[in-house]
């Protein structure tokens, strides 16, 4: 049953094709709508799978990295890091920790205090940089032994500055898949008042149709295959024009952060390929409905 409607939507009927006018108003929106909803949700989607990546990598990247700072004295500052740094090794999930030297602290920043900062005259305090294994170590019995032995310790996990950026990216990804439930039902919305102007504008070539023998069935299948062939053309020249976009959009760097790579990556840029087939099932549900409505209220 499925593949007699599907050949009879491709092949359709010379005749009965004539009832949907190839031209005009409906047609014309019918294509803009169709294409610009696809473009619209290409981007979308791009937009998806970009926060997806963007949470996941942020996720894994502070999950499996914390930082020890050890504010204490200049005097004290290196016993302490060094009992820290034994700490560390005997502590079970901890992959390894490496002290961060000078130079790295004035590579960090430099970029808000300039190249020529003198840190060694600065009371800054010494960074641990810490890699979990996994499974990953305990932090709150952690802290609690180097509160015990080490008094300047402080330990950051990162979990203050890694639940707010994961939430943040997971919500944009939310936000864009409702986007393009709503792009989908513009469309379907556009394409049932386009059917129903077509339907109202050949309600007397409808009725003569009826006067020869014409079931409804045959007038509502020419309405469904044209406007369902009219939005998949749209469709599928708004994917086009969305994928490229999206090719011409700037690659993922540091300078930029998460304003760049959001384009689609590896077998991810096949499911664009998608849109213009659910555009035109869209169109084919609603024009569908509009058409036996439509049909009956003029029975």
């Amino acid at each position: 049953m499925i593949i007699s409607a599907v050949r009879n939507l491709i092949l359709g009927d010379a005749q009965a094709d004539r009832v949907v006018p190839p031209s005009g108003f409906t047609a014309h929106l019918t294509l803009f709508v169709s294409g610009a909803m696809a473009f619209l949700t290409v981007f979308a989607l791009a937009l998806s799978l970009a926060s997806g990546r963007l949470a996941d990598r942020w996720a894994d990247e502070l999950a499996g990295a914390a930082t020890l700072r050890i504010n204490a004295p200049a005097a004290q500052k290196a016993a302490q890091t060094e009992v820290a740094l034994k700490i560390l090794q005997q502590t079970p999930g901890v992959a390894r920790a490496r002290s961060i030297t000078s130079d790295e602290q004035v590579a960090l920043l430099s970029p808000w205090f300039g190249a020529d900062l003198p840190i060694d005259s600065l009371p800054v305090p010494q960074l641990i940089e810490i890699f979990a294994d996994d499974p990953p170590y305990d932090a709150t019995g952690l802290r609690l032994r180097l509160q015990a032995e080490v008094p300047g310790a402080v330990l950051d996990d990162h979990t203050r500055w890694r639940e707010p950026l994961v939430d943040a990216a997971r919500a944009l990804r939310r936000l864009a898949v409702v986007s393009i439930l709503l792009l989908g039902g513009a469309m379907a919305a556009m394409i049932t008042l386009a059917a129903n102007a077509a339907l109202a504008a050949n309600a007397q070539v409808i009725e003569v149709l009826r006067l020869v023998g014409a079931q409804d069935s045959y007038i509502a299948n020419a309405f469904i295959r044209r406007f369902t062939l009219r939005a998949l053309s749209g469709a599928a020249v708004g994917v086009t024009l969305g994928m490229i976009g999206v090719f011409l959009l700037p690659e993922a760097s540091d300078e930029g952060g998460f304003l760049t790579g959001l384009g689609l990556t590896g077998w991810r840029w096949l499911l664009p390929l998608w849109i213009p087939l659910l555009g035109a099932a869209v169109a084919f549900t609603a024009t569908t409905r509009a058409a036996n409505k439509r049909l009956g209220g003029l029975a």
